[in-house]
This record gives structure tokens, sequence and C-alpha cells, in this order.
């Protein structure tokens, strides 16, 4: 595949940025309304002076948090500038972070040749509507931690929780226009009745018991992270109170790499039984089964099964 090439790079308005062509296969708006990650939203185009309003596949430009960084990706066409990013962190970060480096159009021929004549017709679909879409490579702990906030949840909830969490005890980002997702320590330093009071509910316990883990050394997610037996990194992360195999599955798929992954929950088991007469099997898909299953989710959840 061709990865991605640098075209310009400098700074505006004081804030560094990377201009990069090629980018294929990929779409900003997808990949970030697709329930993959909470901390980043669509921006004003009053930010960019020269972009059209719309804000679509081929146009559109989403701002956020991610590895302590206040970034925006806007993509135009086949080019895209990340603010807030140098050539250097685009290099060492961002490529890996919108999996650019990864041959999508090679996956989506795996998946859609992986079943049975209708089930490879359903996946064909999928991924023609759901063209785009890249698992973000996320890190393990924020990961972790949002979609324990994510149980029984909606999007908005969940975005305000993490909000909370992160003023009230992430550190200040280096260029003073956010706030970084809070250490494990910093959580578990807080304790489970400083949490709750962020609205965080049920949940609180839960997060409590995650951070401490992580913080006291008990949970390895660096471990978990270089481990290559899916099976064993599931039973790890559900030693944490409160991580079933679907909070597990999330975290793993958009925290560890784990692509194999397959989270299922209401909207999974719809399309299981509304397009497929036993399954899908997530195994025949291999190690790409959880990019199946987010274009089968974004296919039923936000397209309505189009």
């Amino acid at each position: 595949m061709q990865r991605p090439d640098i075209i310009d790079a400098g700074t505006q308005n004081g804030r560094p940025f990377v201009r990069i062509s090629n980018i294929g296969n990929f779409s900003v708006f997808k990949t970030f309304d697709c329930g993959q990650c909470f901390r980043f939203d669509p921006t004003a185009s009053s930010d960019w002076p020269d972009s059209p309003d719309d804000r679509n596949d081929a146009d559109c430009s989403v701002s956020g948090i991610a590895f302590g960084k206040c970034v925006t990706f806007r993509q135009s066409g086949n080019d895209m500038t990340i603010l807030g990013a140098n050539e250097t962190e685009y290099a060492s970060i961002w490529e890996r972070y919108l999996s650019l480096d990864t041959d999508y159009g090679e996956i989506d021929r795996i998946i859609t040749n992986a079943l049975d004549e209708r089930g490879n017709d359903v996946m064909r679909r999928a991924a023609e509507s759901s063209a785009g879409i890249r698992l973000l490579r996320q890190d393990p702990w924020e990961t972790l931690c949002s979609f324990i906030v994510s149980q029984n949840n909606n999007i908005p909830r969940i975005k305000k929780i993490i909000a909370a969490l992160c003023e009230k005890y992430g550190d200040r980002t280096e260029d003073g226009l956010g706030f970084a997702f809070p250490t494990a320590r910093a959580l578990a330093d807080a304790g489970e009745e400083a949490i709750f009071q962020l609205k965080t509910g049920f949940r609180a316990k839960y997060i409590a018991d995650a951070a401490r883990r992580v913080a006291d050394g008990e949970l390895d997610l660096d471990a978990t992270l270089q481990c290559e037996d899916y099976d064993e990194c599931e039973r790890t992360l559900m030693q944490v109170k409160g991580v079933g195999p679907k909070v597990a599955a999330c975290a793993l798929l958009f925290g560890f790499g784990k692509t194999e992954a397959y989270p299922i929950d209401t909207w999974m088991k719809k399309v299981a039984a509304k397009y497929f007469d036993n399954g899908p099997d997530p195994k025949k898909f291999g190690k790409y089964a959880g990019v199946a299953q987010q274009y089968l989710f974004y296919m039923e959840r936000y397209l309505g099964g189009q």
C-alpha cells in the first residue's frame, strides 16, 4: 500500500501543523462518528479560513485530545491537515493512531470473502457503506476507563463524564488548550467517592478499581498490549470489577490493537438476527473480526442497514 505523503508543515496562528496527501480510503467523519472514542467533536469551519461549511466524508474537521495533545484533523478530499502536530509527531503518533499505516483495501478483501454467499453479500454492503472507517489505536488506559464509563450510557453523557474526569484530575496539555486524560494514579488517589461526585453513578466503583489495579501494577497494561493470546488478554481485563466481555472487547479493539476483538451489544445482536441465519461467526474473519464488527455496526446503527 502507498503510505500518505507529507506535503507541507509549519505553523498556523502559533500552532504547528502538518499536511499530508494520498490518505486513501480514510474518512475523518466516519472514523470519529462511529463510537470508538469520546474526546473528539466536529469543529467549526471558521477555524479553517478556506474550508467549506459542509462536513461530510470528503470534507470534515474534528478537534479533540489524545495522548495528552490537542489536535484538529481536517480532511479535504484526499488530503488532511493535522493542526497541533509537527512532522515528528505525525510519524511517531498520529499516523499509527489513525491507522494510516494499514492496508484497509486488503482487510476489506479478506472480510468480504470470509463467509458464505449470503454473508459475503452483507459484508460487501457493510464495507461499502462504512468505507473510510479506521480503527483508532488509542491509549490503553484511557480506552479501558472510557468503556467502563460507557456501560448503560449514551454518547453525549459519556462525553460529559469523561470531560469532567479530565478537567478535575487531568493535567493541562502542553499548549494549555485542554486537559489530558487523568492517569490511573490520579484517579486511584481521588477515590471512589470523589469519582462518584462527577455523576459517574454505579461506574464509580469500577473506575476506582481499575485505577487502583493499574496504579499499583496489579494490572499491567503494557504486558496486555504485547500479549498475543486474546483469551488471556480478555481474562486479564475482566479481573477489573464491572468489566465483562463487551467492555473488555471494546477496550482491546480500540486501545490495545487486538483487531480480532468482536464486541457484541444490542446492535450487533440485531445485525446477527437480521442478516444472518446463525451468526456471523467472528472467528471466520480471523484477526480482522473487529473491522467487520465496526462495518456492520456502522451500517445498522447509523445508516439504518442501507
